[in-house]
C-alpha cells in the first residue's frame, strides 16, 4: 500500500495518505492520523485492502491496538466497505460515522444488495469482497457538530449532504484540514495542469442533491480551511481557491440532466447522460489544459462518468415522482 506523509509535527497530529489501490493507483485514499499514541483512520477502503492496511500500520511502527477511531465519511463501499473488517481487527477501536449511515455498517445486507445492483455481482466481489457487520456496541452515531477526541486534539464532524444524505466531513482545527470524502469532488493528479487541479462532481447513486451540496460547500468554506483531503484523490491546498470549479461541475451535471429530462424519453437515458457528461467533462478539461491527452482523460474518467450517469438518472426519477406526488 503506497504511503505519503502529509504532516509531521512533534506537538501536533501526524497524517499519512494511504493509497488503497482500488481500481488503480491514485484513485482511492484513506487517511491515517496519529496523535499522542492514538490512531484514527478516515475512510478505510474495501474489505479486500484491510490486510494491506494493517501491514502498513505495522510498517509505520504502529499496532492495531492503537487504532482509536474508524471514521468513514459515508458508507459507500469505496469509503467504508472495509470498516467492519477493520473494526474486528482493532480491539480498542470505535467505528463512528453519520447517524443515517451507521445502521448500514451494523447490518450491511441492504448496502451490499444496493452495491451489487450498481456494479454487478462479479465486479462487486472483485472490488469490495465480503462486508463484515460492525458490532453495534462498538459503534457511535455522529451528528453535526460532534467532536471526536484523538490524543490531544479533536476532530469536528460536519453534516455535509449533497453527494449522499449520510455524508459527513471531519475538520482538524489546529491545521485547518478538512477530510472531505466526496463532498469536495474528484481530483486526479494526472489531470492537474500548471500546478492547478481539475475538479469534477461525483453524482453516484442514489442521493444526489445539488442544492444541499452547495449548502454543504458553504458550510465547509466558512471554516476557512487550508487543505482539503479528498478520498479521490489526495490533499488539495487552498480549497477556497478551487471551490468555484467544483460548483461549476455540479451545475454542469444538473444542466445535462435537466436537458435530458426535457426529452421525456426514459429509454436509453443513462447512456445518453453518460455521453453528454463525457463530452462536457472533456470540454472542461480542454479549457483547463488545451494540451490535455484526450485518451488519458477518457480512461481516467470512464468509470466515474458511468456511475455519475446512474446517479443522475435516479435523481431524475426522484424528481418525476415528487412532481407526481405533489397535490394539484
Amino acid at each position: 500500500m503506497a504511503v505519503s506523509r502529509l504532516d509531521y509535527h512533534t506537538t501536533g497530529t501526524d497524517c499519512w495518505r494511504l493509497d488503497t489501490g482500488l481500481n488503480r493507483p491514485q484513485h482511492t485514499a484513506c487517511y491515517l492520523l496519529h496523535d499522542a499514541g492514538e490512531l484514527a483512520l478516515i475512510d478505510t477502503g474495501t474489505s479486500n485492502n484491510i490486510p494491506a492496511l494493517l501491514e502498513t500500520l505495522r510498517a509505520l511502527g504502529f499496532s492495531a491496538s492503537q487504532v482509536r477511531w474508524i471514521l468513514p465519511t459515508h458508507v459507500h463501499l469505496d469509503h467504508a466497505g472495509g470498516a467492519g473488517a477493520l473494526l474486528a481487527q482493532c480491539d480498542n477501536a470505535t467505528l463512528a460515522t453519520h447517524h443515517l449511515g451507521l445502521p448500514h455498517m451494523i447490518d450491511p445486507d441492504r448496502l451490499q444488495q444496493g452495491a451489487m445492483a450498481v456494479y454487478g455481482e462479479a465486479m462487486f466481489n472483485k472490488s469490495f469482497g465480503k462486508l463484515v457487520p460492525a458490532a453495534d456496541d462498538r459503534c457511535l452515531a455522529l451528528h453535526d457538530g460532534d467532536l471526536v477526541e484523538l490524543g490531544r486534539h479533536e476532530l469536528l464532524f460536519i453534516d455535509t449532504p449533497g453527494h449522499a444524505n449520510h455524508h459527513g466531513c471531519f475538520f482538524l482545527e489546529p491545521k485547518a484540514s478538512l477530510y472531505t470524502g466526496d463532498t469536495f469532488g474528484l481530483r486526479y493528479e494526472a489531470l492537474d495542469h500548471d500546478g492547478k487541479p481539475w475538479l469534477m462532481a461525483t453524482t453516484t447513486p442514489v442521493a444526489f442533491d445539488p442544492e444541499r451540496w452547495m449548502q454543504s460547500l458553504d458550510t465547509l468554506m466558512a471554516l476557512k480551511p487550508n487543505r482539503a483531503c479528498l478520498t479521490h484523490f489526495g490533499p488539495l491546498d487552498n480549497p477556497m481557491t478551487w471551490q468555484a470549479q467544483l460548483r461549476q461541475s455540479i451545475q454542469d451535471h444538473v444542466e445535462i440532466a435537466l436537458q435530458e429530462e426535457k426529452s421525456g424519453d426514459r429509454e436509453g437515458r443513462k447512456e445518453r447522460l453518460a455521453q453528454a457528461l463525457m463530452k462536457k467533462m472533456l470540454s472542461r478539461l480542454e479549457e483547463h489544459n488545451p494540451q490535455q491527452d484526450r485518451k488519458l482523460a477518457e480512461a481516467l474518467l470512464q468509470d466515474d462518468i458511468h456511475l455519475n450517469s446512474q446517479g443522475l438518472e435516479i435523481w431524475l426519477i426522484r424528481r418525476e415522482k415528487k412532481r407526481a406526488d405533489s397535490p394539484g
